[in-house]
């Protein structure tokens, strides 16, 4: 049996999709108010639950071999203790699940960010780069990434797990439903721009790739205490990502352009003003979403390709056109609030 925390999530929905296809069986973790209907029709088997909560962890990981643990609080906004609470605390108490369960493999999903907010032109990082560089106060997404990651090696060097860390970067693909609405709304609306110019390369990752990348970690020994960069599927820029999404659309290219640290400097004085009056909006543009669509610094997946024998099975040239085409399907989508779009990765 295979667990999967963050089931209704983007990429955790894709790692049911790809264990599903390989005929492999699944369960998954959800709130009672979430809507399952997708989950139930890939014969997931569903318990309620909390991933805040030990008692139904330890419901969930009983009989369980691997662990996909995607379940993280999502977004660059809100106060720390909701972060402290979702990304580190539960995963705290999943890792004590798991090791009460004799779980086998136990596969979390980090994120790039973890390594910090660093923009260095020409700059390549993989996996031997430190955690937690230039980051700044309010950086709650990638301090609690990193608390997280903290956590599951600690357990894993005490023998308590066997883990393996996957580090995708911004994600895409059918079932996002925060990144792309946004997206699309700023570019229907003649309001997107381009951040840095956007001709720096992106680090872009269909979430099914990903998705593929943590499986093939959970049957590999040799990906036992190691972690691996999921974050690209080729060479694509800002540009060329928003103008694909922008062409599917139907819509005319984006043109509009702001220097990086115009955009970085602007956000930081936003994020003063939504931290001082405590703003649960989230601003129109957080240093966050400005490093991670502007930034010069890359990320090798050289590691992954190698050791796992990882390659993108979904191209940007594939990929882009179906999400946005599964997005444009999903007729019964709230419009959602107009601002700068603030990915996840």
């Amino acid at each position: 049996m295979n667990l999967v925390t963050g089931g209704t999530g983007l990429l955790g929905s894709h790692i049911v999709e790809q264990l599903r296809k390989r005929d492999r069986p699944v369960r998954a973790l959800v709130r009672p108010s979430s809507d399952t209907t997708w989950l139930r029709a890939q014969g997931v088997e569903l318990v309620s639950g909390d991933v805040t909560n030990a008692a139904s962890l330890e419901r969930a990981c009983k009989g369980v071999q691997h662990v996909y643990h995607a379940a993280a609080r999502v977004g660059d906004w809100g106060p720390w203790e909701a972060f402290q609470a979702v990304t580190i605390d539960a995963t705290a108490k999943l890792i004590d699940a798991a090791e009460r369960a004799g779980v086998d493999r136990f596969i979390h999903i980090s994120s790039i960010s973890a390594y910090g907010h660093v923009n260095e032109p020409g700059l390549v990082l993989d996996e031997t780069a430190p955690l937690g560089r230039c980051l700044s106060r309010w950086s709650y997404y990638s301090r609690a990434k990193v608390e997280a990651e903290k956590l599951v090696w600690a357990a894993h060097a005490a023998g308590r797990i066997r883990a393996s860390v996957i580090r995708p970067s911004w994600l895409y693909g059918p079932r996002d439903r925060a990144t792309l609405a946004r997206m699309a709304d700023n570019i229907r609306r003649g309001k997107a721009k381009l951040i840095g110019g956007g001709d720096k390369r992106l680090s872009l990752v269909y979430a099914g790739n990903v998705a593929e990348g943590a499986i093939l970690a959970a049957d590999n020994e040799q990906a036992i205490g190691e972690a691996y960069n999921c974050s690209n599927d080729g060479e694509i820029t800002l540009r060329e990502y928003f103008n694909a999404v922008a062409d599917a659309l139907g819509e005319p290219p984006v043109t509009k352009t702001v220097p990086y640290g115009i955009a970085y400097r602007a956000a930081f004085v936003l994020e003063c003003f939504g931290h001082l009056f405590k703003l649960r909006k989230p601003p129109l543009v957080t240093r966050y979403a400005a490093w991670l669509m502007g930034r010069h610094t890359f990320f090798s997946t050289d590691k992954a390709r190698q050791q796992l024998g990882w390659k993108s099975t979904v191209t940007y040239d594939e990929g882009i056109p179906m999400t946005v085409r599964w997005f444009l399907d999903q007729q019964a989508t709230p419009a959602p609030e107009t601002g700068t779009v603030a990915p996840t990765g």
